[in-house]
């Protein structure tokens, strides 16, 4: 889901406008340095709330960072970061430049939302992730673990509507599979479940499975709260690879 923050007032709009949004890490914890390949699109100008992030992604090769269509900020060139904790002014950031996939459409069953940053400069010191080989997932079962990393929203509060809270930190949470549909995952991040998840900020970001570093689907959208279904989209269907192969070579 795309970064935004919701007011109390707007409460009942934003039920309408965030639905197909993209989501933040919740019920998880502090990443610290375990996933450094995971960074941060910031936005060009700070937020309200003085945070910067507007959605999340994963290194995968030196110089292609991969994070979601919906993502666009209008502009040709954008910066990332892969401070675990990114303080603007004194954080460490790499340019680079906007290639969406051309397909891209959220009025299609396969939105082809993926987009990547081709970084001016090599990123040293940190390992890429890995992508899937083709049609990899198709037959996971339902209750396998995913480890979904991102810069989102990790915390909601109500009070007279709900207010999401950002901190420009990298979190991790857990969540089990439900269903594998054509293009998606969708992944539980039920708390009473014990579960963890996506919320507003982590779209783009990687869904790893299990505890690999492989990065089999990118995070898109999920329920309102933040607190039921993480929707993912798969990184191994043809649409994915056709995207991905002009910029990385595929397993």
């Amino acid at each position: 889901m795309i970064r935004k923050t919701v007011a109390a007032a707007a409460a009942a709009i934003a039920v309408l406008t965030l639905a197909s949004a993209a989501l933040a890490i919740t019920y998880g914890e502090p990443d610290g340095n375990r996933h450094r390949n995971v960074g941060a699109l910031l936005a060009p100008v700070p937020y309200s709330d003085g945070t910067w992030a507007t959605c999340s992604g994963t290194l995968i090769s030196a110089r292609v960072f991969l994070t979601a269509a919906h993502c666009d900020q209008g502009v040709s060139r954008v910066a990332v970061t892969f401070d675990s904790v990114y303080t603007a002014g004194t954080g460490t950031t790499y340019w680079g430049t906007w290639h969406a996939d051309p397909s891209y459409s959220q009025a299609q069953s396969d939105p082809h939302d993926l987009a990547v940053v081709v970084l001016d400069n090599a990123v040293t010191g940190i390992a890429p992730a890995r992508l899937p080989g083709a049609g990899s997932l198709a037959g996971l079962a339902r209750g396998t673990s995913f480890t979904s990393v991102g810069y989102g929203a990790q915390s909601v509060t109500i009070e007279k509507g709900p207010t999401f809270h950002y901190a420009d930190v990298r979190y991790v949470a857990t969540g089990s599979l439900n269903a594998v549909n054509p293009a998606w995952l969708r992944i539980s991040m039920n708390p009473t479940l014990g579960d963890g998840g996506t919320c507003y900020g982590d779209s783009g970001g990687p869904n790893f499975l299990g505890d690999t570093d492989i990065l089999a689907a990118t995070t898109i959208t999920g329920d309102f709260m933040c607190r039921a279904t993480n929707v993912v989209y798969r990184l191994d269907t043809p649409a994915a690879r056709t995207f991905l192969a002009r910029f990385v070579t595929l397993p």
